[in-house]
């Protein structure tokens, strides 16, 4: 674990240093006013604007954090089919999550008797020849287990061992029961018989509901299968895939943790970006997520060791992020696998597939998209159409590959990719995880017009001041014509030192998001905002984090089992308030007195032509005065703001005190077409004016 740690926090820090050689020379006077005032015209002249970029605030997902498995994906049970533990790299499996329920009765993995191709390795429970009273085992949930008064659904697949069951016995079933890990409360449990004549050959598959009638008080709770001790003496059982599904996300099977999933669409997005991220390219070219091994029935999915330490069942697959699009009702941006992964073992150059064997992996990606796209009538929509959904998913973004900075392959793989998935598939956008300007170091990764870069950075709040005007002559500084950016990967990771970033997790590193972070954070998105020729899309990174375990902060949004220890962070807030205010177009804005810093501002206006969004940013603790004038009356105005005095202040659990808040603006304030607007320090504010 120590040496994918660093082998990672060494990616990260790379991926920074050659951001930062890609500054725009042409930087902005950014003196502040000494008088703390800032005037400016706004014009709505139609012939004036420009087109926003309609999808500029997303998602971007990987599986890190136990933020998929234990997170957004709503399976309950850790360790459901005994895929791996937490030793990836040693491939050891254990029985984590699980305990023995009974005197003498012994719980322990067998291969012996697979439930499936896929998952060959099962549960063995053994029951002592003098059992009494309860006998079975628990799975204490991924960290917990949430009871509410509503239904959830319980599964598993078990098989008698043949030699030693006794037909005759009186066990005709087991009981299914969620009860408490600290008391003796049982807050729900029901019997589910095993069918007549149950095969010891083959597995059967046991499912039923449960529906507490009442929540529990605390998370600290565990799912138990028992049956009655003294009727199974002697006997053998083998389990696989045990599952609980709370209720899901748009009642998806099999699909998303609802209030995590509802939380992240309260930013209402424009795009989701997955699977990965490093957790798209595996530890190795084997081990590299495979589409075609995450989709289907689950018995056929064997997940594998994922690239943050811990193992991933799949069951959050190919289909589930292409459902998760769907229901949220955003852009799937699907980024292919495109030949290189990450060393494990930290030794340089890391893994390239050769270069006569890349057609192979160039052929998986057509296959991909073919899933998704064909009609009935092709091999994989057809496939797609046997697992549930006829209907082609329409995919628009396809980025090859992530952050192949570190490759030294690149040059001759991307072209290969790019060529043969254009042919293809004309019409979609098609993202370089690589440009010339970002490491002159690497040989030439030329993106052609009309395609797009994904750009990264991991910063301090005063990288994301200095270049604010990073994207304004972009492509005419680095002679790319007609290429976009999307911003895959960016936050503010610590604060402002000599030397830079803290990537080694010091004092410098921030926990959790602070005000601070919001802050850098909004003046880099007012930049994206105000070039939306260049910048067409942007994520934040990472999204989520489980208290219980994670490799990475600060986060977007943080969780448990326990629905109240969900935490919205300060870089939550300030995308939502981006997002949800982006306008139709932006408006022409000169500055008659001052400039940027500590202000920091950016105009568009809503698609009815009647309200504007003025979003403006306070970098520093002293109250600032704007003043507004447009060129045509001004009818109402209010504001929203997220701010707090402590710069270093930040949400947590119990205690999310920093959020949006409405601000009146009053009427004297406003005067025919000019309104004059206080900005208090370490602030982020949307004034909404209306004509």
């Amino acid at each position: 674990m120590k040496f994918l740690k660093a082998l990672f926090v060494a990616a990260v820090y790379l991926t920074s240093e050659v951001s930062a050689q890609a500054q725009n020379p042409k930087g902005p006077d950014s003196k502040p006013q000494k008088d703390g005032r800032v005037d400016l015209k706004i014009s709505l002249k139609s012939g004036e604007r420009n087109k926003t970029s309609p999808l500029l605030h997303g998602l971007f997902f990987e599986d890190i954090n136990h933020s998929g498995d234990g997170g957004i994906y709503a399976e309950l049970i850790r360790n459901r089919a005994f895929q791996g533990s937490q030793d990836v790299t040693g491939g050891k499996k254990d029985l984590t999550g699980y305990r023995a329920i009974g005197k003498g009765v012994k719980i322990e993995l067998d291969v012996t008797q697979p439930l499936s191709d896929a998952l060959r390795t099962v549960m063995k429970v053994t029951v002592p020849a003098n059992a009494t009273g309860e006998v079975g085992f628990l799975n204490e949930g991924w960290w917990g287990i949430d009871v509410q008064p509503q239904t959830y659904n319980a599964s598993l697949y078990i098989k008698p061992h043949g030699p030693t069951f006794n037909r005759s016995s009186t066990i005709a079933g087991l009981t299914f029961s969620l009860r408490s890990n600290l008391t003796d409360d049982i807050w729900v449990k029901k019997n589910v018989p095993f069918p007549e004549n149950i095969s010891t050959f083959r597995y059967t598959h046991l499912q039923t509901t449960l529906t507490p009638p009442k929540a529990a008080p605390n998370s600290n709770n565990t799912f138990a299968v028992t049956w009655n001790g003294k009727a199974a003496a002697g006997q053998i059982f083998y389990f696989n895939l045990i599952s609980l599904f709370p209720p899901t996300y748009k009642n998806r099977p099999n699909g998303l943790r609802k209030d995590l999933a509802e939380v992240l669409e309260g930013i209402e997005p424009k795009f989701l970006r997955f699977p990965g991220g490093n957790n798209l390219e595996g530890i190795s070219i084997d081990t590299r997520w495979q589409w075609k091994k995450n989709i289907g029935p689950l018995v056929d999915r064997p997940g594998r060791p994922g690239n943050w330490g811990y193992w991933n069942t799949d069951g959050l697959g190919y289909l589930e992020y292409l459902y998760w699009c769907e229901d949220m009702g955003i852009e799937p941006l699907l980024t292919v696998y495109a030949g290189y992964s990450l060393d494990a073992t930290g030794i340089n150059p890391a893994n390239t597939v050769p270069p006569d064997e890349l057609d192979f992996f160039i052929q998986e990606a057509l296959d991909q998209l073919e899933y998704a796209m064909g009609d009935v009538n092709t091999t994989w929509g057809a496939l797609r159409a046997k697992h549930g959904h006829p209907e082609p998913f329409s995919i628009k973004y396809v980025e090859i590959g992530n952050e192949d900075w570190f490759s030294d392959s690149y040059y001759w793989r991307y072209p290969r990719f790019l060529k043969a998935l254009k042919e293809k598939y004309p019409d979609i956008m098609y993202i370089s995880s690589q440009a010339v300007e970002e490491n002159p170091t690497k040989k030439n990764v030329t993106i052609p017009p009309g395609n797009m870069w994904d750009l990264h950075h991991y910063q301090t709040p005063q990288f994301f001041k200095n270049n604010f005007n990073y994207f304004d002559n972009w492509q005419e500084v680095n002679n790319y014509p007609n290429v976009t950016i999307f911003v895959g990967e960016y936050s503010v990771l610590s604060r402002d030192r000599e030397g830079g970033v803290d990537w080694a997790n010091g004092e410098g590193r921030f926990a959790y998001p602070p005000m601070l972070a919001a802050v850098g954070e909004a003046i880099f998105a007012l930049a994206m905002e105000r070039n939306p020729h260049v910048v067409k899309l942007s994520s934040y990174a990472p999204l989520l984090q489980n208290w219980n375990a994670y490799q990475w902060t600060p986060n977007f949004v943080a969780f448990s089992a326990n629905p109240k220890d969900l935490v919205r962070s300060t870089s939550y807030y300030q995308q939502a308030l981006f997002s949800k205010y982006l306008g139709y177009e932006t408006l022409k804005t000169v500055n008659v007195k001052g400039d940027f810093n500590p202000l920091w501002w950016h105009a568009s206006i809503s698609k009815d032509q009647k309200t504007v969004y003025v979003k403006v940013v306070n970098s520093e603790a002293k109250k600032q005065t704007l003043n507004l004038e447009f060129d045509q009356v001004i009818k109402a105005a209010n504001a929203t703001v997220m701010r707090n005095d402590d710069e270093y202040a930040f949400n947590f659990i119990g205690n999310s005190t920093i959020v949006p808040r409405p601000k009146t603006i009053p009427r004297k304030e406003i005067k025919g077409k000019k309104l004059k607007y206080e900005v208090e320090g370490w602030s982020i504010n949307v004034v909404e004016l209306k004509f």
